[in-house]
């Protein structure tokens, strides 16, 4: 079985940077086949990986449910058959890591059917992976409606803020009531200058949650980004890819992999 990693967080915390340096830092140290499924409605963990957006999961589900009602999907293949055939198709597949958009939410109408399947396929799709790597919106409960999949692995990120901090506790509890269980829970605090503020070691102190790791604010990291080049490109000596290599050994000694 993969192992499952997801990300959460507020939204501008950096959880796509994070997702793209682990996802660097996993296949360096072999961990592949990987599956990187990006889960944000907006759909950039593609121009962090260096590789095209590919049709999203969303898109499918749109299309089909337009063929369906138009009464062109036919009787010689069935929803499933048809769901698994575009799924694969929309896979980007590169020397090292796939990747799978999942594309903005649910249209109007009701996709409770068709998101059953989505969650089959998508769930048998990943089941050929060492590992999975999942950069999710700002919210959680939407992974249960994503995949019926275990997550070994809930890294929440925030920035050096208590109110990002009081978010990850937040997403923390949500993840305890969504359907997908979660392995372990640990907390990366992004964007770091220097220490926390009190105000801040305080509340993540209440949090409770492990330090997965303190990722250091990293010029390195706005100067790709500002020239639209992938993060795979950026050099190994850089602060905040240090800070992930460190924590990508921590992790994997902690889920014994």
């Amino acid at each position: 079985m993969p192992v499952t990693i997801a990300l959460a967080g507020k939204g501008g915390t950096g959880k796509t940077t994070i997702a793209a340096l682990l996802i660097r830092s996993l296949l360096q140290r072999g961990k592949r086949p990987l599956l990187a499924i990006d889960a944000d409605p907006a759909s950039n963990l593609n121009l962090a990986l260096g590789v095209p957006l590919p049709t999203t999961v969303g898109q499918i589900r749109e299309e089909m449910a337009e063929t369906a009602q138009a009464g062109q999907l036919g009787v010689a293949i069935s929803r499933l058959d048809y769901l698994t055939r575009e799924v694969r198709m929309a896979l980007e597949e590169g020397d090292d890591v796939d990747l799978l958009a999942m594309g903005r939410p649910e249209g109007q109408g009701c996709y409770c059917a068709v998101n059953h399947l989505l969650r089959q396929i998508i769930d048998t799709l990943g089941s050929k992976y060492a590992c999975v790597v999942i950069d999710n919106e700002a919210g959680m409960e939407h992974i249960s409606r994503r995949t019926t999949r275990d997550v070994d692995l809930l890294l929440l990120v925030t920035d050096p803020t208590v109110r990002g901090v009081k978010t990850a506790a937040a997403m923390a509890e949500l993840a305890r009531e969504v359907e997908v269980n979660v392995g372990q829970a640990m907390l990366i605090l992004n964007r770091l200058q220097g220490e926390p503020s009190p105000q801040v070691q305080a509340a993540i102190d209440e949090l409770g949650l492990p330090i997965a790791a303190f990722v250091p604010a990293d010029p390195t990291v706005n100067e790709l980004d500002a020239r639209g080049e992938p993060l795979f490109s950026m050099n190994g000596d850089s602060p905040a890819f240090r800070a992930i290599e460190t924590m990508t050994e921590s992790i994997s000694q902690t889920l014994s992999w």
